[in-house]
């Protein structure tokens, strides 16, 4: 940089605005190429959302209890299907033992990995390769969350897919893409993690980041996923009012010669603030942020109350 200075110092005037005209060229080129990747990053978590798989699709959970647990669109199933996607009873779940056997009716059409789930038993979340149980545009999920087991429900004809408008953003500002100091921890911390419905999770934490903004230090501290990424769970000063009041979610690559880039103009609403029927985790205090961090998702106001209608109506 020194070096680039002097040699505009030396340069002829004419010469000099040249290199400068050429400076400036390609920093507008690089905020354009910046400003074009994260844009089409949104459109792919648009779509991830849209998809017959996504979170917009996730219309119901259901705990299971010891024993019998039944099956259907009829009133009084334990396990309620919507109205009109599925057979009146569909069939049970026998949950003993940490162990939950679907079992599907005589007539009724279910699948479980590509194959006919007459009985099958259902491998959670938390295991290795969960799948779930097909019924015609719905699918069943496993899920463990604490000591519970439950059943998350999932309808490609979900009122809050249907209903569903576009995400809102900021604008992307690169300011907001930080390379923050990585600093670990001797050892993994196990780390207690609430989620939104009271259970508490075990994670484990590598250590934390540094970084500035606001012309002040802030720091924060993510877990590890499965994928060997950071994951950030974090509130800020704009949370409850231009985002999602509970807080968002930030994923960054492992660190790299002791940095780890915080891109908050890739940050994220949880899965909670477009279905009931999350459950996701909420920030520790040590991620509350009092800066605000004016990037990212926005909150999305969905038609709760028109989504409730309809999903009422199916049930």
């Amino acid at each position: 940089m020194r070096k680039l200075i002097q040699t505009l110092r030396n340069a002829f005037p004419a010469v000099r605005i040249v290199i400068i005209a050429l400076l400036i060229g390609q920093l507008i080129s690089a905020g354009t190429d910046y400003e074009a990747e994260v844009a089409s990053w949104r459109a792919e978590r648009e779509a991830q959302l849209r998809a017959d798989d996504g979170w917009l699709t996730v219309s119901g959970l259901f705990w299971l209890r010891e024993g019998i647990n039944t099956v259907g669109a009829a009133p009084g199933r334990d396990v309620r299907l919507p109205a009109g996607s599925a057979p009146e009873s569909a069939g049970e779940i026998v949950f003993h033992d940490q162990r939950a056997v679907f079992r599907s009716f005589d007539g009724v059409t279910a699948t479980y990995r590509d194959g006919a789930a007459r009985e099958v038993q259902m491998i959670s979340d938390a295991g290795e390769d969960p799948a779930p149980v097909v019924i015609g545009d719905l699918s069943l999920h496993l899920i463990k969350r604490g000591a519970r087991h439950g059943i998350r429900l999932k309808d490609k004809n979900s009122p809050a897919r249907k209903l569903f408008t576009r995400l809102d953003w900021f604008d992307v500002d690169p300011d907001y893409r930080i390379a923050g100091d990585f600093i670990p921890y001797d050892s993994p911390r196990e780390v207690s993690v609430v989620n939104i419905i009271g259970d508490v999770e075990k994670m484990q934490s590598p250590g934390y980041v540094v970084f500035r903004l606001g012309g002040e230090e802030h720091s924060l501290e993510p877990v590890t996923t499965g994928k060997g990424r950071l994951f950030f769970i974090f509130r800020d000063g704009t949370s409850g009012g231009e985002t999602y009041k509970p807080g968002r979610f930030l994923y960054a690559d492992a660190p790299r010669d002791g940095k780890v880039v915080l891109d908050f103009n890739r940050a994220i609403n949880p899965p909670c603030a477009f279905t009931a029927y999350a459950t996701c985790p909420l920030p520790t205090k040590r991620n509350y942020l009092k800066v605000r961090i004016e990037a990212g998702e926005r909150v999305y106001h969905a038609p709760w109350h028109e989504i409730a209608s309809r999903e009422k109506a199916g049930r």
